[in-house]
């Protein structure tokens, strides 16, 4: 869910001024270990944020599965859920503010939104030699999560104050790239319709959500008001809560929901 949570520091920095979504990564002073080509350093922020930057180079938590050859479509043409790009957001972050993903979170989230388990450590990097671009790697309890949700629920407010631009939350949590039948990418966040037979996670109601590998969710549904959390540590013999599986134990939460306007 690290994607979606740093999603949050670009709308605030963007809104201040502090990182241009248009700026391209020859003008950051972007590359890796493996050059950039010409046509891949015209990805912007923007196009990463997408996870549509069209660079298909090795990355620390690599996602090789389906990953397109080389140079085989320019930035902003296609969309890949591209570790890439996501490692490559968290290096932009520190470049342009100084400060890295971290700090910028604990500043802005941590703080703001009163999170009650974050400790020093709960943040790190994880280097390797694919890239050398790092992973950021973030631990967080489901009450601290459950905030974050509360936040784009609200679209960006917290109490009195405007902490993200409505404007932000509204166009992150759009499904700017289809990736199946009602199903979709936004800046970071999915997004997914109602009854969606693309995703099977989908209800009655539309809704957007933070996914992270093991069957780590926030899940966001505005028309119900309502936001769910679910962490799961990966079991021994697989890979945790599957998204089918994650489907089936909402669609049972709202079902037994004592609110029948939810159901």
């Amino acid at each position: 869910m690290r994607k979606s949570l740093i999603n949050i520091l670009y709308g605030i920095y963007i809104a201040e001024g502090r990182v241009d979504p248009h700026a391209t990564l020859a003008e950051l002073g972007i590359d890796d270990n493996e050059p950039l080509t010409p046509a891949e350093r015209q990805a912007t922020v923007m196009d990463l944020l997408m996870a549509r930057s069209g660079i298909y180079l090795p990355s620390v938590f690599n996602t090789e599965a389906g990953r397109p050859p080389r140079g085989s479509y320019p930035p902003g043409a296609h969309w890949f859920y591209n570790n890439w790009d996501f490692n490559v957001l968290g290096t932009i972050v520190e470049r342009t503010t100084g400060q890295n993903v971290f700090d910028g979170l604990v500043s802005r989230l941590v703080i703001p939104l009163g999170m009650q388990d974050c400790e020093p450590g709960d943040g790190w990097f994880q280097h390797g030699p694919e890239s050398s671009h790092p992973v950021y790697k973030i631990r967080m309890s489901a009450r601290d999560l459950a905030r974050v949700g509360l936040l784009y629920l609200r679209q960006g407010r917290w109490g009195t104050k405007q902490l993200v631009p409505e404007s932000w939350v509204r166009d992150s949590t759009l499904p700017h790239s289809e990736v199946g039948a009602g199903h979709g990418y936004g800046y970071l966040w999915w997004a997914t319709a109602a009854n969606a037979p693309g995703d099977s996670m989908a209800t009655h109601a539309p809704m957007f959500y933070a996914s992270g590998w093991g069957g780590q969710y926030i899940i966001v549904i505005p028309e119900l008001d309502l936001v769910v959390v679910h962490r799961s540590a990966p079991s021994s013999v697989g890979t945790g809560v599957s998204h089918v599986r994650m489907g089936e134990i909402l669609r049972l939460a709202l079902a037994a929901c004592t609110n029948r306007d939810i159901v």
